[in-house]
């Protein structure tokens, strides 16, 4: 049995019916591409080479990409860190337009991932995840509740997303400190109409990294003389309090003058 490296955040599941579970709850079609993040020992790999024959799978670790070549050759397995993928070439390699995305990520670097693959859209059609209960909570929480952040705006305003079950420790080797959850995040072909991208997630980011402050002082240092004041409707409401069609509204108000 490949040992997990702490290091690489490798929980390796080990349950027959919640694997099945996960490889079904990808709604790609046979014809579709598909890309396993961080396969691992290859515990979904087997079933989703199986179903999938456009599939490629992206690992970090030598010694797993040794372990699923040996065990399931013809597999394409691609020996690359997942946050130095690029999208485009991989969509290019498998000749596809769109990528369906289903992986057991490692949690501590889940935020990074999800950004990543919200960048890439429209490349990303679905992404079926596995991370931790408290992030995917974070996900799909809605405004004024504590849960509720940067990633429910970004990934809110992306698309759909939804937490598909709970997943058991029991189901891992070695078993997780904390609870886990499958999600899916479907990303629609036309990206939603945002003006500025680059300045709404800035402006989100500044909003939340001082939640308890009203806007008015959270965003005093990106406010240029050039925009106009916030609304006084706005300006003495917390970021929490605003939906994430509010914030595509302020930052399309703040660009309006300074175009």
């Amino acid at each position: 049995m490949l040992k997990p490296i702490k290091r690489l955040g490798q929980n390796f599941l080990q349950d027959p019916n919640t694997i099945r579970r996960i490889v079904d709850a990808l709604g790609a079609g046979p014809d579709d591409a598909v890309v396993e993040i961080g396969p691992g020992a290859g515990a979904l790999t087997g079933l989703l080479s199986e179903k999938y024959p456009n599939f490629a799978a992206v690992e970090i670790d030598d010694r797993a990409a040794d372990l699923l070549e040996e065990e399931l050759p013809g597999t394409r397995i691609i020996r690359q860190d997942i946050l130095e993928t690029d999208w485009a070439d991989l969509a290019a390699t498998l000749n596809a337009e769109r990528l369906f995305v289903i992986g057991n990520l490692p949690y501590y670097i889940t935020s990074q991932i999800i950004f990543s693959l919200l960048d890439a859209a429209p490349l990303i059609g679905e992404a079926v995840i596995m991370m931790q209960y408290e992030v995917a909570e974070r996900l799909v929480a809605e405004p004024r509740t504590k849960s509720y952040g940067i990633l429910s705006v970004v990934v809110q305003l992306a698309g759909s997303v939804e937490i598909l079950f709970p997943v058991s420790r029991n189901v891992f080797y070695p078993k997780p400190d904390v609870r886990s959850a499958m999600v899916k995040i479907r990303l629609p072909e036309e990206p939603p109409a945002v003006r500025d991208p680059q300045f709404l997630r800035m402006l989100v980011r500044t909003a939340f990294n001082q939640r308890r402050k009203t806007l008015r002082n959270s965003l005093s240092r990106i406010l240029t003389d050039d925009m106009p004041a916030l609304p006084a409707d706005l300006s003495g409401r917390r970021a929490e309090e605003l939906t994430p069609d509010d914030f595509v509204a302020l930052a399309d108000y703040l660009l309006g003058s300074s175009a």
